[in-house]
């Protein structure tokens, strides 16, 4: 009986009893010092970062918002302007280099992301022998830059490269890499051949982790392989789709040394991207101000660029679980 009149917040007088408070919860001391431990650790790796990232970013978006007058011993900073964004607008050499990194990055990108996705989906139906392919398409992927770059010169040279002598049999007699639009898709050719297995494996990583019963219950159903793809691979593939998009989209933007061994941005400005332009501007023209407003202005749509990809995906970060 005292139980149950306590437990109604009454005594057995009839009088009521004040309400019993809980207990306020104790805070966590090991996850705390847990977290102080891992910043501790991670601080070194984060000074490097801010070092070598975050600071030449914020220093470069700083001299390309100021006058720079170049002197014997380097150069110095005299005054905020707008002058070198004013530049960049009017200047049709920036206009035709974001042109064609723009149209570059979005031609590789789509064939790079279909021909990765039908070789990710022939690897996973492999059964034996799935090592070995993917160790013969991690060869292309894991040759340098430059040394793919000379490779691709060779075989567009207009002499005694294979691409000519294959043309030339059938009755084309074009100089690949002294003509725009030839050049321009020998790049492409070239960028498409080293990075289509890195987007491979990608979306093999992800297509190993989607879960067999819905595919079981689809095969159940009576659906098509083609409907099975469009309905289900593909809509449970879009984060790491995205994933691959993002990579992507930073490597191919900022493409450099591709193109400066195989044409240095030629013929003409045909293939000058807007690294090389940022690159001519800094160390050939010593207009450290252009120069660092071209990089600036290419780091801004990288990001846009990224943030679009996601968009577009609609992945959620961090909301994996949700």
């Amino acid at each position: 009986m005292t139980a149950i009149s306590s437990a109604s917040g009454q005594s057995a007088s009839g009088q009521v009893g004040t309400a019993v408070v809980p207990p306020k919860p104790r805070p966590d001391v090991n996850r705390k010092r847990l977290a102080r431990m891992g910043w501790g650790f991670s601080a070194p790796a984060l000074i490097v970062i801010a070092a070598v990232t975050i600071f030449p970013i914020v220093y470069s978006v700083i001299m390309s918002l100021n006058n720079v007058t170049v002197t014997g011993s380097g150069f110095s900073l005299d005054g905020f302007t707008f002058s070198n964004y004013n530049l960049l607008i009017h200047a049709s050499l920036w206009r035709d280099a974001l042109f064609f990194t723009v149209y570059y990055t979005v031609v590789t990108v789509i064939v790079e992301l279909v021909l990765g996705t039908c070789i990710a989906l022939v690897l996973e139906r492999l059964v034996a022998g799935r090592g070995w392919m993917m160790a013969l398409l991690l060869i292309p992927w894991s040759m340098i830059t430059v040394i793919n770059a000379e490779l691709w010169q060779y075989i567009d040279q207009g002499t005694y490269g294979v691409a000519s002598y294959i043309l030339g049999g059938l009755g084309f007699h074009p100089v690949i890499l002294g003509t725009p639009t030839p050049a321009i898709i020998a790049l492409m050719i070239a960028d498409i051949w080293k990075t289509t297995p890195f987007v491979a494996i990608i979306v093999l990583a992800g297509l190993v982790m989607l879960p067999g019963d819905v595919y079981e219950a689809a095969e159940m159903d009576g659906a098509s392989s083609w409907k099975t793809f469009w309905t289900i691979t593909l809509p449970l593939l879009r984060p790491t789709i995205a994933l691959a998009v993002m990579f992507r989209v930073l490597q191919a933007f900022g493409l450099f040394d591709l193109p400066y061994v195989m044409t240095n941005g030629g013929p003409g400005t045909s293939t000058t991207s807007l690294a090389i332009l940022a690159y001519n501007a800094l160390f050939k023209n010593l207009a450290f101000g252009a120069g660092a407003a071209v990089a600036s202005s290419t780091a801004l749509l990288v990001l846009l660029g990224c943030l679009a990809s996601l968009r577009v995906f609609r992945v959620q970060v961090g909301q994996e679980g949700n």
